[in-house]
């Protein structure tokens, strides 16, 4: 995939608030054209050396290749999980016009 593709990055978070918090900030920064936000998700994990469970809101942001690895570095940051499970990877097959869409979106040149 060359950097001109499409790219995605999947994280939870432990409530609506904080993910629109971030999928909005992004959005407006520019590092990523959309946020599908995922209410209701149950997650099961390893913490603190004990097997839990807890709810939580998914969020998949779309972006181009190139800004993968800026994104995600940002997400990080505004990310309220000491340790956020965040997963970023490019897209193995995208048509041109989502492409296109994700090329006028990122970095604030689109409307």
């Amino acid at each position: 995939m060359s950097e001109a593709g499409a790219a995605l990055i999947w994280s939870p978070f432990e409530t609506q608030s904080d993910a629109e918090q971030a999928a909005r900030t992004l959005v407006e920064e520019g590092l990523v054209a959309c946020a599908n936000i995922v209410p209701h998700l149950t997650s099961v994990f390893r913490y603190e050396g004990q097997v839990q469970q807890a709810s939580e809101v998914g969020v998949l942001f779309k972006t181009e290749a190139r800004l993968l690895e800026q994104a995600t570095t940002r997400l990080a940051k505004l990310h309220p999980y000491t340790t956020p499970a965040i997963c970023g990877w490019h897209a193995d097959s995208a048509p041109q016009e989502t492409r296109k869409w994700l090329a006028e979106l990122v970095n604030g040149t689109g409307e």
